[in-house]
């Protein structure tokens, strides 16, 4: 079965840290740039991070660059979210979802089951 199958989140304080990560299954996972997407309480959809295929590029939204590190463990098939100096905006779920293939344009839109992250005292 072709899935993402994404670790616990949890309740952080402000200023806490966070690991998150994302198992693959089914596909062949070095072959994909990969991405963290959140949706917290009252908003929409944001993007979070982007990591190519290989691990030798990355992307941060503006609000997370500096505090959260994208990476990923080809033999592993799994990608990691570190996040740290949290704060109370972090708040939401946050799933991982495939992108596009290598020599591809366009996802397919298999996305993980999402995870809670809440940052609160």
């Amino acid at each position: 079965e072709v899935q993402l199958v994404e670790s616990e989140g949890g309740l952080v304080q402000p200023g806490g840290s966070l690991r998150l990560s994302c198992a693959a299954s089914g596909f062949t996972f070095d072959d994909y740039a990969m991405n963290w997407v959140r949706q917290a309480p009252g908003k929409g959809l944001e993007w979070v991070s982007t990591i190519s295929y290989n691990g030798r590029s990355t992307y941060y939204a503006e609000p997370m660059k500096g505090r959260f590190t994208i990476s990923r463990d080809n033999a592993k098939n799994t990608l990691y979210l570190q996040m740290n100096s949290l704060k109370s905006e972090d708040t939401a779920v946050y799933y991982c979802v495939k992108g596009a293939h290598t020599y591809g344009s366009t996802a397919d839109g298999l996305w993980g089951q999402g995870t809670q992250v809440t940052v609160s005292s």
